[in-house]
């Protein structure tokens, strides 16, 4: 913790790269991610502040959308699509990713039951033909284009996207290499950006 400190107490010292960042906001992106403390959305994009609008969540899940039970994740894709005025959106899974593999595995997640109850609310089952592959990575992309069409399915997304006003992408990132790949529809596979 303290490397963390220490750094937190030298950032404020630079004023002048940050007084532009009062003025508001406009970031191009909005980025869907892991929570997974491997996944570093600015580092992998090289992003400085205010350039990407992240969305963090258990699994890199985008719940269903139902405006009668609001989610901080649907409020989340809401602000950033109609407020915002985001151009792109981001989906990023990752391999070796513990709640896709959780689900592929089976595992008794009674210990914690949120994520159990996040896990069976928010995900279909992912495919895999290898559940004991460490990586998960043929899980984590049909996860991945599950929460895609989850996402497209948003009122606010449907109607930005039939304008040609935004333009959603699926992204694979390999925490054990650094590799990032995208999906590419009219392949239907995951290639190098």
């Amino acid at each position: 913790m303290q490397p963390l400190i220490d750094n937190a107490r030298t950032f404020g010292q630079r004023p002048e790269e940050f007084a532009g960042l009062a003025q508001g906001q406009s970031p191009e992106v909005l980025f869907i991610t892991c929570a997974d403390s491997r996944v570093v959305p600015a580092l992998i994009t090289g992003a400085r502040p205010g350039e990407l609008f992240e969305l963090r969540t258990a699994g890199n899940i985008v719940p269903p959308y139902a405006s009668e039970h609001p989610t901080s994740e649907a409020a989340t894709i809401e602000y950033a699509v109609e407020v915002l005025g985001v151009q792109h959106i981001v989906v990023c899974g990752h391999s070796h990713c513990g709640a896709v593999g959780a689900v592929v595995r089976g595992d008794d997640l009674n210990a914690v039951p949120a994520v159990r109850d996040w896990l069976a609310h928010a995900a279909d089952e992912p495919k895999c033909s290898d559940p004991a592959d460490p990586t998960v990575a043929e899980a984590v992309q049909h996860h991945l284009l599950t929460q895609l069409l989850r996402l497209r399915s948003y009122p606010c997304i449907e109607k930005r996207l039939q304008a040609d006003q935004l333009r959603v992408h699926g992204w694979y990132y390999e925490v054990h290499t650094g590799a990032v790949r995208e999906h590419r529809a009219e392949t239907d596979t995951f290639e190098a950006l």
